[in-house]
C-alpha cells in the first residue's frame, strides 16, 4: 500500500520522507533513523520574501495589474505615448512572423512560382495542384496581390 509521500519495499524496506531515511530489517522489524542532507538543498538559504527584518531584507509586496495602471495613469503622459490604453504604437524592430497560408503553421517555405507560404512538403505538393484562381485568393486573403505567372 502507498501512502502520500512514501514508498514501501516488501524486502529490507527502506521509506523516505523528506531528507530523513528509515530502514526495517526485515528479520527483527526494527527501524533504524538516520538524516542524509540532501544534495540540491543549500542550508544556508533565506528566501527574500520569509523573515522580513529578521532577514535584513523588507518583504516584497507585488502589484496586480489594476494598482500598475493606476500609477501609470498618475505620469505625466504625453497624448501620443504609447501605453496599454491605446493602440497606436512604432513599429517593431522584431521581423513580422511568416504563417502558412495553407494551414496557419509557422512557415519556414516559400513556394517560387505562386509565392504561397508553406511549413511541409504536403502543404508544397497540395500548393502545386492549385489552380491560378485559387492561388490569387490566397494571396487577396494575405494583401500580398503581386502574382508571378
Amino acid at each position: 500500500m502507498y501512502q502520500h509521500g512514501m514508498s514501501c519495499n516488501t524486502v529490507g524496506t527502506e521509506t523516505m520522507n523528506e531528507n530523513k531515511f528509515m530502514t526495517v530489517d526485515p528479520n527483527t522489524g526494527a527501524m533504524e533513523a538516520a538524516i542524509k542532507p540532501l544534495p540540491f538543498k543549500d542550508s544556508n538559504f533565506i528566501h527574500s520574501g520569509i523573515g522580513g527584518a529578521a532577514a535584513g531584507k523588507k518583504n516584497r509586496t507585488w502589484k496586480n495589474l489594476k494598482q500598475i495602471l493606476a500609477s501609470e495613469r498618475a505620469l505625466p503622459w504625453q497624448l501620443n505615448d504609447p501605453s496599454y490604453f491605446n493602440i497606436e504604437a512604432p513599429p517593431s524592430f522584431k521581423p513580422a512572423k511568416k504563417y502558412s497560408d495553407i494551414s496557419g503553421l509557422p512557415a519556414n517555405y516559400t513556394d517560387p512560382q505562386s509565392k504561397l507560404r508553406f511549413s511541409s512538403t504536403e502543404e508544397f505538393a497540395y500548393i502545386r495542384m492549385l489552380p491560378s484562381d485559387v492561388v490569387t485568393g490566397y494571396l487577396a486573403l494575405r494583401k500580398a496581390t503581386s502574382i508571378v505567372p
